[in-house]
């Protein structure tokens, strides 16, 4: 049924076509051969037969907006241009109130979700973040609250001095529905000892996010992409991903985030193309075969350039997200107050030719 040309493709990527259309999981050499030999062309061709077979003709979309608690962190990322120190005049450290606020002003309107993430505060514990949730939960017991980093969820675990598994099973009993895929970064330990070698380890990344999983968070992944790293160090990150998936099933979804330069000390590297971003795009779908969803985060890449990833094998496209996040604007994303309703959102996804889904955080449509 599904043939690809002689002139288009030799025979090592032909094998690997083949092993893609009888759905069979293709190996980490074949993954980095993907990324250095394959036409970009014959890439979306398998990427879009993937997210086709797994998620048919349907695009997700949801209805949220985030909460940063604040920018103030206890490491120094090399690649971090959101970060800034207590009483420097771009700095910000909201207290409960005020994020309760933030809460209050989406009542009324139809929002399923709230994001929340920042910095890892020097002195918040796993209480001080619980209480939050309680407060949002008992404001708008609805809302699916998304919170937390591992970057974050280690920190506070360790500063209350408890296990990890003690420490997620006292925030989902506060109200915790599911944790965000942020922190993970670059997982080849070499190369993470460069760009933030502070940082949480990616084994500890990994078994904080395997835990949440044994205690029924679910959870979503990333990868940072496009600055000192080869096309073996995705693959092996990537890889670690699958393996996690193969033991638990927790991942929702895998989000590549592309490096931005911006306000950082690594600026001077530049930025990876648009075809690198797309390329990105099309491998993590075929090689993460496990994971169900591939999301394109327009508040990183922009609006229109999220909707030519969805013919790169991205089905999700986040949400409407409200003017909420200044992440990827204090890194130079072109979105500086990134918000989009939901018309928008449907006609970027029905000018990729494919069906726009209302869903709810766990992709249950609505």
């Amino acid at each position: 049924m599904f043939k690809l040309s002689d002139q288009i493709i030799d025979k090592e990527i032909r094998s690997i076509a083949e092993k893609i259309f009888a759905a069979s999981r293709i190996n980490p050499e074949e993954g980095a051969i993907l990324y250095s030999s394959c036409d970009l062309s014959v890439l979306a061709y398998l990427a879009d037969f993937v997210r086709r077979r797994i998620n048919g003709n349907f695009v997700f979309f949801n209805r949220n907006f985030h909460i940063e608690p604040t920018n103030r962190c206890v490491y120094n990322c090399r690649f971090c241009s959101y970060k800034r120190p207590e009483g420097d005049p771009e700095s910000w450290d909201h207290n409960h109130d005020q994020i309760l606020e933030t809460v209050r002003s989406f009542d009324g309107i139809d929002v399923t979700e709230v994001h929340i993430t920042g910095g890892a505060h020097p002195l918040h514990d796993i209480s001080y973040n619980g209480e939050l949730i309680k407060k949002i939960k008992k404001h708008r017991p609805s809302l699916h609250v998304k919170a937390y980093s591992a970057i974050e969820l280690d920190n506070m675990i360790r500063i209350s001095g408890i296990s990890i598994k003690n420490g997620l099973e006292y925030l989902k009993n506060c109200g915790l529905d599911s944790i965000p895929g942020g922190g993970a970064e670059i997982f080849d330990e070499i190369l993470r000892k460069k760009i933030c070698p502070e940082k949480t380890s990616s084994d500890m990344w990994l078994q904080i996010h395997e835990t949440a999983h044994s205690c029924g968070i679910p959870s979503n992944a990333t990868m940072l992409y496009g600055h000192l790293e080869t096309y073996e160090h995705r693959i092996d990150h990537m890889t670690r991903l699958r393996e996690l998936q193969d033991r638990t099933g927790g991942f929702n979804a895998f989000i590549p985030l592309k490096y931005r330069k911006a306000n950082n000390p690594m600026e001077e590297i530049g930025e990876v193309s648009l075809m690198e971003d797309l390329r990105n795009y099309a491998v993590a779908r075929i090689y993460l075969d496990n994971i169900p969803h591939i999301k394109a985060y327009w508040p990183m890449s922009g609006r229109e350039n999220a909707g030519l990833s969805l013919l790169f094998g991205a089905d999700d496209i986040d949400g409407t997200i409200e003017g909420t996040t200044r992440i990827y604007s204090m890194a130079g994303s072109p979105e500086m107050n990134p918000s989009m309703n939901t018309e928008e959102i449907c006609r970027i996804i029905r000018e990729a030719g494919f069906e726009p889904v209302e869903r709810d955080s766990l992709y249950r449509k609505r």
